[in-house]
C-alpha cells in the first residue's frame, strides 16, 4: 500500500467496468461507450480513436496497431494491423537508388498503414456497435477542440523544428508558429473531415477514394514507391498468440513480425534466477533485467521477421534450453561485453488501452505512429499524419527483416494479456518503443516477483539498455538512486538519463474471486484509469 502522505496515485477500484488510457479524455470516451450498452472492444475501438486526436503524436489513423482479446467464454484472440511495403519495394531497387538505410522522414518510412483496417475487422468480429458510431467521440474532439495537457506539450515541443518543415503539419499542429500552450484548444479541421469520411464510408473510406488518393499522391511526390493498389489490397490478420508460463501464469503475446516473443524469452529467462530473492531496487535486480533484455534484443535484432516471408524458430526461441543457454551467459558481477552472436538459426511512440466491461470481455490494444508524429509527414487534403514503421526494415539483402515486397517490418508494438485458468487475468501494455518488451518484463516481475500494487508496479524506477544508443548505454531514471546507478556504472554499464521518461503503462487486474477490477496508469504519461 502506497503512502499516502506522499505524492502518487492510488489503483482504482471498480465493478462494472474499467477502462486505462494515457489520456484522460481517451479514458472518459471508454467509460461512456461502456455506459452507454458498448461492449469492451466497442468502447477499446472508440478509445483509440479519440487518442488518434488528442495524442496525434504518438498514435493516429496514419499508422498501425495490433490486439489481444480475450471474450468471456472463449479463447484468446490477436490481430496485427501492421502496414506492409509497397509491391515495388525491392532490396535490389534501393540498392540501385544507392539508398542504404531508411530515414525517419523519409517516404520510404511509410508502410500502408493498417489501424482503421484493425479497427474495422475488430469490431465488426466482436463489437455491438459500429465503427461510424464509434468514430463520433474522435469527430468532436477533432472539430470543438481539446485542450493541450502536460505531457503531449513535452512531447510536440521535441518535434516543433522537424514537424514545421511540413505546411501540413505546421499549420495543422502548430498553427500559432509555435507549440500551443498547456491548456490551450487545439482543434483539427482537416482530421474532422478525414474521420467523417471514414464513419461514412467504413474501411472503404480509407483505403479507397480520395483519402488514399492524397496519401499515395503526396508520398509519389517525394519519390515513394506506394500505389492505389497497395491500399486497396491490404488486409491485416487475426493471428494465433504465443504464450510462455511465468510464476503460475500465463504470458500471452501477438506472434512475430511483432517483439512480444522478446518479452517471453526474457521471462524465461529471468524465471530461473532467483529474482523474489533480492530487492527490487537493487543493483542486482536491475543488473540482471539490463543482461537478459540485452540477450534478448540481440535475438530480436538477428532473427525476428515477417514470418510469411522467412521461417522465425518460434519453437527453439521459447525452448527452455534456449533460455538456460542464455541465462548461463549473464555474470552477476560485471557486464557482458561484447555479446557473441545469436544461437538462434537465421532464416517508438505509441498508445496503449485496455478495457475490461461488466461480462468480463477483456482488450488490450495498442497504436502507433512509432517516432513522434511518425515521419513527421502530413498528408495535405486529409491531414493525416504518416507513421514510419518501415524505418525498421533492413536493406541487407541477407537479413531476415530486409524489406520486400508486401513485407511487414519488425515490430516493437505488443500488447500484452496476463491469463490463469483459462480467465484473462491482466490486460496489460507498456508504450515507449523499442522499450516495450522489456517494460513487459519489469511490470510483471514488479507484480509477480515481489507482489506490488498494481499501481505501484507501474510507477516503479525504470532501466534499460537503449538499442538506439550508439555508445550501447543504458537509460535509468531519474528517482533511480545515486549509490545504484554507481554500482551499475562500475559494473560496466554506462548509463544516461534521458530527456522523456521511459514508457508509460496501464493495465487493468480482475480480481474473480470478489468482482473487482483494478486498474492503473502511468503518471508519466497525462491519462488515467477510471472504473464504473
Amino acid at each position: 500500500m502506497r503512502l499516502l502522505d506522499q505524492p502518487g496515485r492510488s489503483t482504482v477500484h471498480s465493478m462494472d467496468g474499467m477502462a486505462a488510457t494515457s489520456h484522460p479524455l481517451s479514458t472518459i470516451t471508454a467509460i461512456q461507450t461502456l455506459m452507454s450498452g458498448g461492449n469492451a472492444m466497442d468502447a477499446a475501438i472508440a478509445a483509440v480513436a479519440t487518442q488518434c486526436v488528442v495524442e496525434p503524436q504518438s498514435t493516429g489513423i496514419g499508422g498501425d496497431m495490433f490486439c489481444l482479446y480475450k471474450p468471456h467464454d472463449g479463447d484468446i484472440v490477436g490481430f496485427n494491423g501492421s502496414g506492409r511495403a509497397p509491391a515495388a519495394a525491392t532490396a535490389d531497387w534501393f540498392a540501385e537508388q544507392g539508398i542504404t538505410e531508411i530515414g525517419h522522414d523519409s517516404p520510404h518510412s511509410v508502410t500502408i498503414p493498417g489501424s482503421i483496417d484493425g479497427w474495422s475487422k475488430l469490431i465488426k468480429a466482436h463489437g455491438t456497435k459500429s465503427l461510424g458510431d464509434m468514430l463520433q467521440p474522435a469527430i468532436r474532439f477533432a472539430h470543438n477542440g481539446f485542450p493541450m495537457h502536460h505531457r503531449s506539450h513535452l512531447d510536440w515541443s521535441l518535434m516543433e523544428e522537424i514537424l514545421c518543415k511540413d505546411p501540413t503539419g505546421a499549420s495543422q499542429y502548430f498553427p500559432q508558429g509555435k507549440v500551443p500552450d498547456i491548456g490551450s484548444v487545439v482543434t483539427l479541421p482537416l482530421l474532422a473531415k478525414t474521420l467523417e469520411h471514414i464513419a461514412d464510408k467504413g474501411r472503404s473510406g480509407f483505403y479507397e477514394g480520395w483519402v488514399a488518393e492524397d496519401i499515395v499522391s503526396f508520398l509519389q511526390g517525394m519519390g515513394g514507391l506506394q500505389t492505389m493498389e497497395d491500399f486497396a489490397n491490404f488486409e491485416g490478420t487475426f493471428v494465433t498468440p504465443i504464450k510462455t508460463n511465468y510464476k503460475g501464469y500465463e504470458v500471452w503475446e501477438c506472434p512475430p513480425n511483432g517483439q512480444g516473443i522478446v518479452a517471453l524469452e526474457m521471462l524465461n529467462i529471468l524465471g530461473g534466477m532467483g529474482l523474489d530473492q533480492l530487492d527490487p531496487l537493487s543493483t542486482e535486480r536491475l543488473h540482471i533485467e539490463i543482461e537478459a533484455a540485452r540477450l534478448a534484443y540481440r535475438d530480436r535484432d538477428a532473427v525476428l521477421a515477417d514470418p510469411d516471408n522467412t521461417d522465425i524458430p518460434v519453437e527453439r526461441w521459447l525452448s527452455e534450453e534456449h533460455a538456460t543457454s542464455q541465462r548461463e551467459l549473464i555474470d552477476r558481477n560485471k557486464r557482458m561485453e561484447p555479446l557473441s552472436a545469436s544461437e538462434l538459426p537465421n532464416h517508438r511512440d505509441t498508445v496503449y488501452i485496455t478495457i475490461v466491461d461488466k461480462n468480463r470481455n477483456a482488450v488490450s490494444i495498442i497504436n502507433t505512429n512509432f517516432y513522434l508524429f511518425g515521419s513527421a509527414r502530413v498528408a495535405p487534403k486529409s491531414g493525416i499524419v504518416l507513421h514510419n514503421r518501415g524505418k525498421s526494415f533492413s536493406l541487407n539483402p541477407n537479413h531476415p527483416n530486409c524489406i520486400a515486397p508486401n513485407k511487414r517490418p519488425l515490430h516493437t508494438i505488443i500488447p500484452g494479456m496476463l491469463m490463469k485458468d483459462g480467465k484473462a487475468q491482466m490486460p496489460f501494455g507498456v508504450m515507449g518503443g523499442q522499450y516495450q518488451a522489456c517494460g513487459h518484463v519489469h511490470l510483471l516481475s514488479n507484480l509477480l516477483e515481489w507482489d506490488m500494487d498494481l499501481q505501484e508496479a507501474i510507477d516503479f524506477t525504470r532501466v534499460f539498455p537503449d538499442t538506439d544508443d550508439p555508445d550501447d548505454r543504458v537509460q535509468v531514471e531519474s528517482a533511480l538512486p545515486e549509490s545504484v546507478r554507481n554500482e551499475l556504472e562500475a559494473l560496466g554499464h554506462q548509463t544516461y538519463i534521458p530527456v522523456r521518461p521511459v514508457g508509460g503503462a496501464q493495465a487493468i487486474w480482475i480480481d474473480w474471486e470478489n468482482g473487482v477490477l483494478r486498474g492503473a496508469s502511468d503518471p508519466r504519461k497525462d491519462g488515467s484509469a477510471i472504473g464504473y
